[in-house]
């Protein structure tokens, strides 16, 4: 997989290893930054605010909190679907999904050299996002989720046939938990991205650092 943008001297396919995806709903009596940054301490290599019941003025004063976080640790950080917050807090980057604003339009708004994620269930998705201005791709759900209620759960072959179609970094999510990301060896893909297996284990920084493992094993593989 292929990708001209690089982030502290790594690629961007080199910071898609372990996508770290916030969800509030496990904090408890601490706070979100600091879930971040025991992740962050467990090797997260990216992270994703995708916080969907905080309205904007909520979710900016999260967005700001985490990127300083992102940027003291040199880690990647884009928002989920909020194109206007990115661009004004001069995030990273941006993830959208299929029913969010179109990519070539949120490539439009970003400039060129702003991360692009999108959220693809196709080949025929796939290489439209990339042709749109995709930087990566996240691919799932690869296996059964209860952290998205809408997800659509894609089979490990066409996991594989987007892999082998586009020419930008793939990364699976949906229901990945270090059990079962062995069975994605072999697929293409550069990396995954998780909400549960990290945010919502009771020792974040140790799930973390088992998850990059079994992930580093099966990219490698």
């Amino acid at each position: 997989m292929r990708s001209d943008k690089t982030f502290s001297g790594k690629s961007l396919e080199e910071t898609l290893l372990l996508y770290a995806v916030t969800d509030r709903r496990w904090t408890g009596e601490t706070t979100l930054a600091r879930q971040v940054e025991l992740a962050i301490l467990g090797g997260a290599t990216f992270v994703q605010l995708r916080e969907k019941n905080l309205d904007d003025a909520a979710f900016e004063k999260e967005a700001i909190e985490i990127q300083e976080l992102c940027r003291k640790y040199n880690v990647p950080f884009v928002v989920n679907d909020n194109v206007d917050i990115a661009k004004r807090m001069g995030a990273d980057g941006v993830h959208v999904g299929q029913s969010d604003m179109e990519a070539g339009n949120v490539r439009a708004l970003l400039g060129p050299d702003k991360i692009l994620g999108v959220s693809a269930q196709t080949v025929e998705q796939a290489v439209l996002a990339e042709k749109r201005g995709a930087d990566y791709l996240g691919v799932g759900a690869v296996f059964p989720t209860g952290s998205k209620d809408d997800a659509v759960e894609v089979p490990h072959e066409t996991l594989k046939a987007i892999c082998e179609a586009v020419h930008i970094p793939v990364i699976a999510i949906g229901g990945i938990s270090k059990e079962n990301v062995p069975q994605l060896k072999g697929s293409g893909i550069c990396g995954i991205a998780v909400i549960s297996a990290i945010f919502g284990q009771k020792d974040i920084r140790k799930a973390t650092e088992d998850l990059l493992s079994k992930t580093k094993d099966m990219v490698e593989g």
